[in-house]
């Protein structure tokens, strides 16, 4: 396999040549770039395929705009908890009890809402405070008294499920106010006009288009300043218009169906914050310094007890996100809510190119592995696959993507 080799820069570039002349510089073999980044780009192009694969197997159904619309209605949730697994994974964690803290928070939101009369924003604040205290307990188990995180959240799998049995008295409560029931399952729609379409969801998609467009530029232009291997401006423009038609597409078909969706918006701004978190900030940075190499980072000065306590805290935060949500979506709070939602999040954050080892992984990752598990369960759903054959399906990407994992890592020992 061909290497990449670093763009070269003339001596004015590397003396400060403006960044619009630099650019300039840059591989024109795409096949390169792509085998030399294989662990992020290839989970783009299995994505791209199997979303080929089910528009075909389907005549066209999945990629309606009614079906597009419930596939982001029906895994939003889902999203939501990757952000937060991925960011655990990547600190060298796990964490198998979100599922629980989704019953629980929705279970409280539930009784102060349903029951107790309270009004619907109650129930969601509450909710997001208890799962910031769920966070805090499992972050003081794992990070001050030293027990494995594996164990801390297994317990409390257990201890959270139980609570919500308790809160719910072993029924169902529903149903939520009309507002509580908008997080899930509202649309805005004919904000500023359109004939048979919404323009505001088509302003949005162009708005992510633009904004995706000058990110790019920036990051390449920041690469090629540090010497390293670019894509050339043809290829990044092909790129930019690629990436640009898919997002018109889908928002496309949201605006022919009911509009733009308010747990889209919730998602969007959560997958920005927390990208902008783990790669911007001392924090994310942190993390990745601990789940890559703990005793570098201890050595480093990094405050590994502090760090492990807030990610877990982060990560209850998201489950209560998770929580108000899924409650709105099912518009009530059962007992059951929330099974195997942990084993969903961890799917995704691995098919989205986290090491099970740690220091790997980014938030868009986990998202477009999330929504891989989406797009094929609900592909073989509109095929009518059994429920069996969609879990065995489910399993062996799980164990194809933790495999490709460890194919790079002896790829790359080898390459040294």
């Amino acid at each position: 396999m061909t290497s990449i080799k670093p763009a070269k820069l003339d001596a004015q570039s590397s003396a400060g040549q403006p960044a619009a002349t630099a650019v300039r510089t840059g591989s024109n073999d795409p096949r390169k770039l792509i085998m030399g980044n294989l662990r992020q780009s290839g989970i783009y192009v299995a994505f791209v395929v199997i979303v080929a694969l089910f528009a075909v197997l389907t005549g066209g159904v999945s990629l309606s705009p009614g079906n597009i619309t419930n596939i982001v209605l029906q895994y939003s949730y889902i999203l939501v908890l990757a952000i937060g697994m991925v960011i655990v994974i990547v600190g060298g964690h796990i964490d198998l009890s979100v599922g629980s803290v989704v019953a629980l928070t929705g279970a409280v939101s539930a009784v102060l809402v349903v029951q107790q009369g309270y009004p619907w924003w109650v129930g969601i604040i509450a909710a997001l405070a208890v799962g910031v205290l769920v966070g805090a307990w499992h972050g003081v188990w794992v990070a001050y008294v030293g027990i494995p995180a594996f164990i801390v959240t297994l317990a409390g799998m257990l201890l959270f499920r139980g609570l919500t049995l308790r809160v719910l008295d072993n029924i169902s409560l529903s149903p939520f106010p009309a507002e509580y029931q908008q997080v899930a399952a509202g649309f805005l729609n004919g904000l500023i006009g359109g004939r048979g379409y919404d323009a505001f969801t088509l302003l949005i998609g162009a708005i992510a288009v633009a904004g995706y467009a000058v990110s790019g530029f920036r990051t390449r232009a920041a690469r090629v300043r540090y010497q390293q291997p670019v894509e050339s401006v043809p290829l990044f423009v092909a790129r930019v218009l690629v990436v640009g038609a898919v997002i018109m597409y889908f928002a496309w078909q949201l605006a022919h169906a009911r509009g733009l969706p308010i747990v889209l918006i919730i998602l969007a701004v959560l997958v920005l914050v927390y990208g902008l978190l783990t790669r911007r900030t001392v924090f994310g940075r942190q993390i990745y310094a601990i789940g890559g190499n703990l005793s570098a980072a201890t050595l480093s000065g990094v405050k590994v007890k502090t760090v492990n306590f807030w990610m877990f805290v982060n990560m209850g935060f998201l489950a209560g996100v998770a929580g108000v949500i899924y409650s709105s979506r099912s518009n009530g709070a059962q007992p059951g809510a929330g099974n195997m939602f942990e084993l969903d999040a961890i799917a995704a954050s691995f098919i989205g190119g986290a090491a099970v080892t740690g220091g790997v992984g980014t938030v868009v990752g986990a998202v477009v592995g999330g929504l891989i598990m989406a797009v094929m369960s609900n592909g073989m759903q509109l095929m009518g696959i059994d429920q069996s054959v969609q879990s065995v399906v489910k399993g062996l990407v799980l164990l194809v993507a933790v495999a490709f994992d460890v194919y790079n890592k002896r790829r790359a020992g080898v390459s040294r």
